[in-house]
């Protein structure tokens, strides 16, 4: 008979009732295989710690968010957000999925023409192009967004003098009853600012307005605000209409939708009170429908989602390092991975789930990375049964921006698999080596010895 697992006996206050109105917590149940493939065999196949991405949820998640869009306006496009996560792998599967590309640098857009995509079909975004990404950009004839004036003065030199005339859109930030506003980027509705672009644009005749962009914030929970944008962005349209006699191409709304994670300091769990994606749908689609375009003039509906579309797709699989009492009692446990390959952790309390069976008892535990810095913290608190040391972990949610803000900090940073439809993992990035980190380091002669 097998030995069970020792529990050290504790003194544990009862909750009288359940811990939310949804009713009693059930992330306790352990996640043994993803998408059919064993965790305990991605680990010993791919290493410790492992980011695994399932493209069954990439693909349902885009065709669910798409269907959405469609039903509800006549010409809708996405354009993946490569900052979300601009693994190869993944920017293909959404570009087979029929989504143009999104870029905010010169790195991510060559990124992107190295991907496949058509260069008209690379929306390039951002405060920070340089003139040789500019030049590349209008001679590719890929439509560029300006940021602020020196980007449109910029543009309209360069077009002169690549006698060329590209298409251009302009950012516009607006108050839509979230604050803080996002007034950083682009040019303000409310002032005057966007209205002031726009005929810089039209009357200076080198460049050629087709689109405006927005994009209001990020971890939106209100679906409201983006039909007041919409609404606004309409406005601007109509009006160059009316004034210009031109028909404004398209309207980007840019991305920043929730998806199920929880935000630290929420009371009630991600899952229960995020946004739908038909909710977003509606309320932007309907705005657009209303705002009074002629059925023949409706521009098109471009969509830079990120996040909600990749999130759930994404999961960490961790082990565990160690076990400790903190000084206040508490159970601390250390995993092999932290805040430098997971740096969403900051701003979510992620769900962690086991990786194999275990009994009901269960204990507030801080959960801890191995880097040698104080804010190393997974979770401040999570209700985890005893993990022993070689157990492992899966932490849920982390498909967006973990694998484009990580750092070689400390520990090097791992690999990552892709579970295809068929249930078969494939490795599409390796895990790093010292060689890889050291690749670009010169070190001078006169340092190379020492005695």
């Amino acid at each position: 008979m097998k030995k069970l697992q020792y529990e050290r006996p504790v003194i544990q206050f009862l909750n009288t009732g359940v811990i939310n109105k949804y009713g009693t917590r059930t992330e306790y149940l352990p996640l043994t295989h993803i998408d059919g493939v064993s965790v305990k065999s991605l680990v010993n196949n791919f290493g410790s710690p492992l980011f695994a991405l399932s493209e069954k949820k990439i693909r349902s998640t885009f065709r669910d968010a798409n269907r959405s869009f469609k039903t509800r306006y006549p010409r809708v496009q996405f354009a993946w957000s490569y900052k979300t996560n601009y693994l190869n792998a993944v920017c293909k599967i959404y570009h087979q999925e029929g989504s143009w590309a999104e870029v905010v640098s010169g790195f991510e857009y060559n990124k992107a023409l190295k991907n496949g995509v058509a260069p008209d079909k690379i929306i390039f975004n951002g405060p920070d192009k340089t003139v040789e990404d500019l030049k590349l950009a209008i001679m590719n004839k890929s439509p560029l967004h300006i940021d602020h004036l020196d980007e449109l003065y910029m543009i309209q030199e360069i077009a002169e003098e690549l006698n060329m005339r590209p298409s251009v859109a302009i950012r516009v930030n607006m108050d839509t009853g979230i604050y803080p506003m996002w007034d950083r980027f682009g040019f303000n509705y409310e002032n005057g600012q966007a209205w002031d672009a726009i005929n810089k644009i039209m009357l200076n005749d080198k460049l050629e307005l087709t689109g405006l962009h927005c994009h209001i914030g990020t971890f939106m929970l209100a679906p409201g605000a983006y039909g007041i944008a919409a609404a606004k962005l309409s406005d601007l349209a109509l009006n160059v209409k009316k004034k210009f006699r031109k028909n404004i191409q398209y309207i980007d709304m840019g991305g920043g939708f929730a998806s199920k994670n929880t935000l630290k300091g929420s009371y009630l769990l991600g899952e229960d009170t995020s946004p739908t994606i038909d909710m977003f749908a509606e309320a932007i689609c309907t705005s657009l429908l209303n705002a009074g375009f002629v059925d023949d003039e409706l521009p098109l509906l471009i969509l830079e989602t990120g996040r909600a579309l990749i999130d759930e797709a994404g999961f960490l699989i961790g082990t565990v390092i160690a076990n400790k009492r903190l000084s206040d009692g508490r159970r601390a446990t250390i995993m092999d991975f932290g805040v430098n390959i997971l740096f969403t952790s900051f701003w979510y309390d992620h769900k962690v789930s086991p990786a194999q069976e275990f009994s009901h008892f269960t204990e507030n535990t801080v959960l801890y990375g191995p880097l040698c810095m104080n804010i190393d913290v997974i979770r401040e608190n999570v209700t985890l049964p005893p993990l022993k040391k070689n157990d492992n972990v899966v932490v849920h949610f982390v498909g967006a921006y973990n694998m484009t803000q990580w750092m070689q900090f400390i520990a090097m940073r791992p690999a990552v698999v892709l579970i295809d439809n068929n249930d078969i993992p494939h490795l599409i990035k390796k895990r790093e080596t010292i060689e890889s980190v050291e690749a670009d380091e010169i070190v001078p002669g006169y340092l190379k010895n020492f005695d």
